[in-house]
């Protein structure tokens, strides 16, 4: 019955908008909070299933919201699929809400190896950007394809085996590009803590991030700051790394400060982009980050 009238009030909402993910469909209805995984379900359910992604390209996980009506169709939805380890700060009392009246929830940071985020400003904090090491997005994607097997999408097992196919190839690319960094010049710096699985699994140093602890919504003070630019000068390092999703105006700030030439590139950290940006997808914005930073570090 909650189900039921959870689809009536999400049929008025969505008259009343005119949109919201789009209309209802007689195919069963996956909500992904996130662009990324999003992407990644849309691969792996092909058109049997409709994929409603709740976050826009270029907005930032852990502060987006969402409308009245996308909240009601969260709990008509056959399945919900979220990135957990606290990164969708602002949607969760959604989740929770959904979840409540019986939505079947696949919660991706329970099929990884979870790390803590490097910063001991986090206070030991699980970190939530598993996407940064392909082989977790593989392990996400074995843990989910049974799931979605389940909705009675027939070709599932199907475009899962060549999906995987693309994120070892994918690795491979990874491992392959970053061996030609020296390991004396393989340090990062971000505005946030977000490559914490790509510095365990590529053998990274994580030299810093403009802003403390593991979310975007905290701010440095000036002492962190100046740490921060103290420990660049110290590493030597070539390039700070700026995040499209987020305003790049402390990177270079801080880049100005550094004592030496440190030259600022964006990279697609946190949300796809549009179809027309340079991340339409998930492999994409893997390709794109990994050129960039094998070209930002490299003598």
């Amino acid at each position: 019955m909650r189900r039921l009238l959870a689809a009536v009030v999400t049929g008025a909402l969505l008259a009343l908008t005119g949109c919201a993910g789009g209309a209802a469909s007689d195919r069963p209805l996956v909500v992904v909070t996130t662009n990324i995984l999003g992407d990644v379900v849309s691969h792996l359910v092909g058109d049997d299933v409709e994929v409603m992604t709740l976050m826009r390209p270029g907005a930032d996980p852990h502060s987006f919201e969402i409308s009245a009506a996308e909240a009601a169709r969260m709990r008509s939805a056959d399945l919900l699929v979220a990135n957990g380890l606290g990164l969708e700060e602002g949607l969760q009392q959604h989740l929770d809400a959904a979840a409540s009246e019986g939505v079947e929830t696949f919660v991706a940071g329970d099929a990884v190896a979870v790390l803590p985020y490097t910063s001991t400003d986090a206070g030991g904090a699980d970190d939530p950007h598993f996407w940064t090491d392909p082989a977790q997005m593989i392990a996400v994607v074995d843990a989910l394809t049974p799931v979605l097997e389940g909705l009675g999408a027939p070709a599932v097992a199907e475009h899962a085996a060549a999906y995987r196919a693309d994120l070892e190839t994918l690795d491979a690319e990874m491992v392959a590009a970053f061996a030609a960094i020296p390991a004396e010049r393989r340090a990062l710096v971000t505005n946030h803590h977000v490559f914490g699985y790509l510095a365990e699994r590529f053998g990274f140093r994580l030299v810093g991030a403009v802003i403390p602890g593991g979310t975007t919504l905290a701010a440095p003070s000036t002492s962190d700051l100046a740490d921060l630019v103290s420990a660049i000068d110290e590493a030597g390092v070539p390039t700070i790394f700026a995040e499209s999703s987020s305003p790049d105006r402390l990177v270079r700030a801080l880049a100005e400060e550094a004592d030496r030439h440190v030259t600022v590139t964006e990279l697609f950290t946190e949300s796809l982009t549009d179809a027309s940006g340079g991340a339409p997808d998930y492999l994409t914005m893997m390709r794109v980050n990994t050129e960039r930073i094998a070209t930002g570090l490299s003598p």
